[in-house]
């Protein structure tokens, strides 16, 4: 079994602290990406895992073996963890072809000739690359080489796939078919898999769950639905998802009995039974959850459109009512335009409550 446990793991260069008490398990099989802005601790995190960087302090185990204990002086090298291994830049020989590339590593293992061309045509059929097999990294485009990385990675047999920010150097057309492939591929295989990224995209659409990092914390652990519906706290909810969030200012009052949201002009049910900490109170929902209505509705907040963005499959629309701006997603294109009057409908069950002193989700 390839299951991954840290425990406690605490990193530091030079004083300054960039993974923080971090405690986390990857189940045999999943495939979990860490998410987070630059400078978060996600890079680090798996450098830890691999055993490229020693951490200050804290527990690795690997399929149930102790690999980093410091209080225990244990520290198991990379090359004797199992691990199989895609950077950003790929870190293909130049001077060789796609098959030497790939099958370096197998001989290694003193591997028949045999055995390791037949190696070889396997995870290049996986990959779909066998028609290149003879050529070099320089004749090959971005992608084809993204996918040569990761045959030799299959091709070497690891228990744990560990990949940062694979993607990262292809067009946006690329990515798009490298994640149907790599998604393809983990299904087949089935290998545990930490994936390192900051396109939020990536995650959700790879993930069996994620972790957000910031500044060396994890912020959440969850499915990409968790995440997405369900954000533990302020920077998660602004950091996932585009368009960003709606952050509402405003209280809550206690009406006939029943709660209600107030903000300017806007005045929401409270769907949940919710214990709040104050009257106080940051609400969040997703602009695809806002209803629009170019006709005078009872109780919609009637507001005014700011900008009208086009993007084929979708259309943003940013309305403003007083102070209040929100930013609306529907699909395809309208014929709404800048200026008009439309008439919003915010779902009571697709808003979540966040105290605005801790900005953390406030629970029912």
């Amino acid at each position: 079994m390839s299951r991954i446990k840290l425990t406690n793991i605490v990193k530091s260069y030079g004083g300054i602290t960039v993974v923080r008490d971090l405690s986390l398990e990857v189940e045999h099989g999943q495939f979990l990406t860490l998410l987070g802005p630059s400078g978060c601790g996600k890079t680090t995190t798996l450098r830890v895992i691999a055993g490229l960087e020693e951490p200050d302090s804290g527990e690795i185990n690997i399929g149930g073996k102790l690999l980093f204990s410091r209080e225990q002086a244990v520290f198991v090298p990379t090359e004797k963890r199992g691990l199989g291994l895609i950077f950003q830049s790929y870190a293909l020989w130049p001077h060789m072809t796609v098959r030497r590339n790939i099958s370096l590593s197998l001989e290694q293992k003193r591997l028949s000739k045999q055995v390791i061309e037949e190696k070889v045509r396997e995870v290049l059929d996986k990959v779909q690359l066998n028609e290149y097999i003879d050529r070099y990294p320089a004749e090959l485009s971005g992608g084809q080489q993204q996918r040569v990385a990761v045959a030799r990675m299959i091709a070497a047999e690891p228990t744990i796939f560990l990949m940062d920010e694979p993607l990262s150097n292809l067009d946006a057309m690329l990515r798009v078919d490298m994640r149907a492939e790599l998604k393809h591929l983990h299904h087949e295989l089935g290998a545990t898999t930490v994936y390192v990224t900051h396109d939020q995209v990536e995650a959700l659409t790879l993930s069996d769950n994620i972790v957000v990092m910031d500044q060396g914390i994890l912020r959440q652990l969850g499915t990409p639905e968790e995440i997405y519906k369900r954000p533990a706290d302020l920077f998660v909810a602004r950091f996932v998802g585009s368009p960003r969030i709606n952050v509402i200012e405003g209280r809550i009052a206690t009406e006939a009995g029943k709660q209600y949201f107030y903000s300017g002009s806007l005045k929401s049910p409270v769907d949940k039974t919710l214990s709040f900490p104050g009257e106080q109170v940051l609400a969040t929902i997703r602009p695809e959850d806002v209803g629009i209505s170019a006709a005078k509705k009872q109780g919609w907040l009637e507001t005014k459109v700011y900008s009208v963005l086009p993007a084929g499959s979708e259309t943003i629309i940013t309305v403003q009512s007083g102070s209040l701006n929100l930013s609306v997603k529907i699909n395809g294109f309208t014929g709404i335009k800048m200026d008009n009057l439309l008439w919003l409908n915010l779902d009571p069950e697709k808003i979540n409550y966040y105290d605005i002193k801790t900005e953390r989700l406030i629970q029912a």
